[in-house]
């Protein structure tokens, strides 16, 4: 039971910070604020590179255009605002777990930003 609870909490911490990584980019980017909708994107964005990512050879570049059309689905200004955003995501998720990870020790991940 306890290694089930420990997994809940590491998937919901990772989810919390792709979330807080999203939505960064998105209220920077887009203007765009709202935590919630950053936290669905996340997971929704997640669930688009696990089904894709596997594919040979052009898997990660197929995951990476469904990746971004998640975020252009979820939030305005087309293709070219949706990569911005990604990128500036991947660069606040790491930001992120740089504190979390080298400060605080916490040993987490980032679900839903992709190389995080």
């Amino acid at each position: 039971m306890v290694p089930v609870v420990g997994s809940l909490v590491a998937f919901l911490v990772a989810l919390l910070v792709g979330g807080a990584a999203i939505h960064i980019s998105a209220t920077v980017v887009a203007d765009v604020d709202d935590y919630s909708h950053a936290i669905v994107t996340a997971l929704v964005g997640a669930i688009a590179w696990a089904l894709t990512s596997w594919i040979p050879l052009v898997g990660p570049i197929i995951a990476l255009v469904a990746w971004i059309w998640v975020i252009n689905w979820r939030y305005p200004g087309g293709w070219a605002n949706a990569a911005a955003i990604g990128f500036v995501a991947w660069l606040s998720a790491l930001a992120i777990l740089f504190v979390l990870n080298s400060v605080l020790r916490f040993g987490v991940g980032a679900f839903g930003i992709p190389g995080a």
